[in-house]
């Protein structure tokens, strides 16, 4: 089909589809699915080969949040039967990120509940890092508190931290109707404080909250504006006790050509497959390696997800296999603009302070940001307008219980 030709050719020579083009594929029928897979696939092997990118969470503080993001089981008035506990000590997360190194982790994503992180905080998250590093001196550590303030990214890339996560979620005509403690314009602005200091920029979407196509092409277009190096894709898993709970939207169909939208628009980007991908992909969980190069491996934030083992087991049935520790994740154009920056970045420190003081500030996307929504693998689907509490697993192990975690 031209569409999928006039893509793929756009897709190699990394050039910007148009509006109407992403729209077309999320337009796509059920007929045309697998075509849609395969010329996504294209795009994503020119730039990424066979390689998986295996990431993994840490959730430092859980619960207790003072944000109002409608998706999120951490927030303000949540009823979700979710796990609560305050800042785990740097040992504690560091003996964490092993669980998920030793199940072939190269990222580990440090996530914390709240608006934003106060200076004690950036500074409790550093000793995290330093003791992760001590242990583990080539995995890459990626940091999701919430909103940053000034000087904060760079405190945090002085403290050893090679990336930040800061999700826009949704589209910006959109965002009212799902958050109000914050604005869209905070989370651009946290995105852009990363890249500015520095980090890799991390920043992707949650889908199936009832936004429109033109919603999803809106926030997609948006972050390949805002240029992270790794975008993930959640898919809503609507927690009971949250007001999405009755916001069952998505099909495996529907996510699939989701995730390929995202692949054309942003061909050269890490495109992480993230919560939710077992509750609404499930059996068809192998099909999206063909799309996304990176996955989150064992639990989420809040919830649990796929059997750690069974997640290395669909890497290699489907033909792919995990990326080493020593394997640059992007491809070299991207991998050099990065160090570039970076050291633009070090270069502008060394002149002068890194900023302000930070007030006490808190979420963003940290209870919804790397993501929150995951899923053990379940074979029924849900219907739009019920509750289905028996469709959402809550995390009960790992950080901040006694049992081991899933990895």
């Amino acid at each position: 089909m031209d569409l999928l030709n006039t893509l793929v050719d756009k897709g190699l020579r990394r050039e910007l589809p148009t509006r109407e083009e992403a729209l077309a594929v999320l337009a796509t029928s059920d007929d045309e699915l697998l075509d849609v897979v395969a010329a996504a696939g294209k795009v994503r092997r020119q730039w990424f080969g066979r390689r998986v990118k295996l990431n993994y969470l840490v959730n430092l503080k859980s619960g207790l949040c003072p944000e109002d993001c409608s998706y999120c089981s951490q927030r303000l008035g949540s009823k979700a039967d979710i796990l609560k506990y305050t800042w785990l000590k740097p040992e504690e997360a560091s003996a964490a990120a092993a669980a998920g190194v030793a199940g072939g982790a190269k990222r580990v994503c440090l996530v914390a509940s709240g608006r934003g992180p106060t200076d004690r905080d950036v500074e409790r998250v550093g000793r995290t890092i330093e003791a992760i590093k001590e242990q583990n001196e080539d995995i890459e550590v990626c940091a999701c508190l919430g909103l940053l303030t000034d000087g904060q990214a760079e405190r945090l890339k002085d403290a050893g931290a090679d990336a930040y996560n800061h999700n826009l979620n949704t589209s910006e005509a959109t965002y009212g109707q799902i958050t109000k403690t914050h604005t869209y314009a905070d989370r651009v602005d946290t995105v852009q404080k990363a890249h500015a200091a520095g980090l890799s920029a991390c920043s992707g979407l949650i889908a199936g909250m009832g936004e429109s196509d033109e919603d999803l092409v809106d926030v997609v277009f948006s972050l390949r504006e805002l240029d992270p190096d790794s975008v993930p894709v959640n898919f809503l898993i609507p927690f009971e006790g949250t007001p999405l709970a009755k916001e069952w939207n998505l099909t495996p169909q529907r996510c699939l050509r989701i995730l390929a939208m995202v692949r054309f628009v942003c061909p050269d980007i890490e495109v992480r497959l993230a919560g939710g991908r077992e509750v609404h992909l499930r059996s068809m969980q192998p099909l999206a390696l063909q799309v996304v190069n990176s996955i989150f491996l064992g639990d989420y934030l809040t919830s649990e997800g796929q059997a750690g083992q069974a997640d290395l087991d669909m890497i290699a049935d489907a033909g792919f296999e995990v990326e080493g520790a020593g394997t640059s994740s992007l491809p070299a154009h991207r991998a050099d603009a990065a160090a570039a920056a970076a050291a633009a970045a070090a270069a502008s420190a060394s002149h002068g302070p890194c900023g302000s003081a930070a007030a006490e500030a808190g979420c963003g996307s940290a209870c919804g940001g790397c993501s929150g929504h995951g899923h053990e693998a379940v074979p029924a689907q849900a219907e739009p307008g019920e509750v289905r509490p028996d469709l959402v697993a809550v995390r009960r192990r790992g950080a901040g219980t006694d049992l081991a975690p899933n990895a």
